[in-house]
């Protein structure tokens, strides 16, 4: 019931400007044509799990049918999403309702009997509750709105849960492609475009072409389980799996679910708790093969996003330090290409009991920077050198801000500092970061591409242009006396505290121990 299929559940918002209702074989053939502007249905935190999802399964079909690169006909499409389930000719697995509990339904497992039936004791009424933990706690969005979900709100719910929930309490455990049931499952990727169908033809493509580092990079098996929804599960420790049992482009099935048809039409579901993972695989630390998530330099654990998401100081240390996914490396043709291209990183920050935000971040990548990142690994060489200069540049401005408003608020006193004046000054530093980060990466690209001999000029004017008054020691000096201006001074002291703060921003700056290339050319003055 309700065969996703061969039934029109999915909504697509196309690029003539239609919206059309389609099964997911026309979702592939929309794809593959570049024609989906948007899933209507789609939340922002769910990108990524539906793009995997679709990945992950496009790249599998076709790799099982034999056949050379993704179809474009959504008959052909079906027909190889069927064989990987060829045990189910009626199409239980890809059927959001299945009545028979020992039968799989989409994205949820059998279970072994009809007596486990009474297992799933607790109800979930709207899709949104049965959504990962952003909305089955009222944090980021209010659970359980969703009274009158449409087909598609569900479909998404069950992908994102299955595919990307941690722990959520006793008897809810979450996915093996996590760090920890408080971790996250991160995506970095190449594309040409942030367009669903061009990202997603791009990764499968390249998960076809390079099915061999895939599997070395996973310690899961060629040949292994594909769809783990397909597989009786009780909830036992006994039942969970090893991962060397699983393909690597395995799709989880984490949660014990089933989804019920009500009178009316209305879909709602029920779960049940388990003793144990469903996959064994705690060691690993998240360390699984995930082509999207980045793995620490020594290999030992995956990537969990923290709070404040993907900064230009934590995405130049992901791409320079840690080990880049195989989805985040250009290929040799894409760089070749005069096609620009664009690195995507996204992802949900889990807490203790809670959410602290979905974040997503888009840079494009010229040759110089995509060349870098053909490399294997960690490390981008010259990129590395170049953004780490910098960022050491902006926290040596930051410091002297910090230290001039400390000034001020001390009336003039820069020795006389407390910690609550310290904290005071945080506002402006934040801000000046965000004033960076809004074109770290073009600019740091922008010195990349230039010849050596200029890279310290281009430099010296990205922090202080005396032609145009611009650069960020010019920003920060903005924000200087935006604090000279709102933060309390007895005017007393203010003309003092002012004088004392200004002269002592400028006069660390020029020093020695400052950013003395800044000022080379004083004629401008200050």
């Amino acid at each position: 019931m309700y065969n996703i299929l061969t039934e029109p559940l999915i909504r697509v918002d196309l690029s003539d400007g239609s919206r059309e209702e389609a099964s997911l074989p026309e979702v592939y053939a929309a794809l593959m044509a570049d024609r989906v502007e948007a899933f209507p249905a789609l939340r922002p935190h769910q990108r990524h799990a539906w793009h995997a999802f679709l990945v992950q399964l496009g790249a599998m079909a076709v790799r099982e049918s034999g056949l050379a690169e993704p179809p474009v006909d959504a008959d052909e499409w079906r027909r190889i999403i069927r064989g990987l389930t060829p045990e189910w000719p009626d199409d239980e697995p890809w059927q959001l309702v299945v009545d028979d509990i020992t039968e799989p339904a989409f994205m949820q497992p059998p279970a072994s009997s009809e007596e486990r039936e009474a297992d799933y004791k607790t109800p979930v009424e709207t899709a949104d509750e049965l959504d990962m933990l952003v909305t089955s706690k009222n944090h980021d969005v209010k659970s359980s709105v969703a009274i009158e979900a449409s087909y598609d709100d569900v479909i998404f719910s069950l992908v994102t849960l299955q595919t990307s929930e941690g722990f959520g309490g006793a008897g809810n455990y979450g996915i093996s492609r996590m760090n920890g049931g408080l971790g996250s499952r991160p995506a970095f990727s190449v594309t040409p475009s942030t367009r669903f169908g061009a990202h997603v033809r791009r990764d499968v493509a390249v998960l076809l072409e390079r099915r061999d580092d895939l599997l070395g990079n996973s310690p899961a098996i060629d040949g292994g389980i594909c769809l783990l929804w397909t597989e009786a599960w009780d909830g036992t420790k006994a039942e969970a799996l090893l991962i060397n049992a699983l393909d690597p482009l395995y799709i989880e099935s984490c949660r014990r679910i089933r989804i019920r048809r009500e009178a009316g039409g209305r879909l709602s579901a029920i779960r049940a708790t388990s003793k144990a993972a469903r996959i064994e695989a705690k060691a690993l630390n998240g360390v699984t093969g995930d082509p999207w998530t980045p793995v620490d330099p020594d290999g030992a654990k995956s990537l969990t996003l923290a709070g404040g998401g993907f900064t230009y100081k934590r995405t130049v240390d992901y791409l320079v330090q840690w080990n880049r996914p195989l989805l985040c490396e250009p290929t040799a043709t894409e760089i070749q290409s005069s096609d620009k291209m664009q690195l995507v990183a996204r992802a949900m920050v889990r807490g203790q009991g809670k959410t602290e935000g979905y974040y997503e971040r888009t840079i494009p990548i010229r040759k110089s920077l995509g060349a870098a990142m053909m490399r294997r690994g960690g490390g981008t060489g010259e990129f590395g050198r170049i953004a780490n200069g910098r960022i050491e540049d902006v926290g040596k401005i930051q410091r002297i801000l910090s230290h001039a408003i400390q000034a001020f608020l001390a009336r003039g006193e820069a020795d006389n500092a407390s910690p609550e004046q310290r904290t005071l000054a945080r506002p402006w530093l934040n801000r000046l970061d965000e004033i960076v980060d809004a074109r770290f990466f073009e600019d740091v690209q922008t010195e990349l591409e230039a010849p050596a001999g200029q890279r310290g000029s281009i430099r010296n004017r990205w922090l202080r242009d005396s032609t145009t008054r611009s650069g960020v020691i010019e920003d920060a000096n903005s924000l200087l006396e935006d604090a000279m201006g709102s933060l309390p001074c007895p005017a007393a002291f203010r003309y003092k505290a002012r004088q004392s703060a200004e002269s002592l921003f400028w006069g660390r700056l020029r020093s020695n121990n400052g950013l003395p290339g800044a000022f080379d050319d004083e004629s401008e003055g200050d």
